[in-house]
């Protein structure tokens, strides 16, 4: 037995690219601890929150709306990519690879909300 949204690509992609920002935000100072590292956190992690949300709704133009905050909380987690990129807390190379996860996931999230019919 399984929800929907388990069987979403895009669900299971934010799921592992929420984990690999917790993962990289763990080596950010602790000075960052309650400003950087909690806002990229709850950024990413919003992604896949908001998918699994919007699925479980009847409305398909809803799901939309939800597939949207996904779309912008990811949009959140690259700003604050930069932003550990411009302070030394990642390498040009993490931030390079993360960049892109992330811009093949939005272009997923796109796509896959483009395909829904209201």
């Amino acid at each position: 037995m399984s929800f929907k949204f388990e069987k979403l690509i895009i669900w299971q992609r934010s799921m592992e690219f929420g984990e690999k920002i917790f993962e990289i935000s763990h080596d950010f100072p602790k000075g960052e601890l309650f400003n950087l590292v909690s806002q990229i956190r709850r950024a990413s992690d919003s992604i896949a929150l908001n998918i699994s949300e919007g699925s479980i709704l009847q409305s398909k133009l809803e799901f939309k709306k939800f597939l949207g905050y996904s779309i912008r909380s990811l949009a959140e987690v690259v700003t604050c990519l930069y932003k550990a990129k411009n302070r030394n807390y990642i390498t040009e190379e993490d931030f390079k690879e993360i960049y892109n996860e992330s811009y093949f996931l939005m272009n997923q999230i796109i796509a896959f909300r483009s395909q829904i019919k209201e």
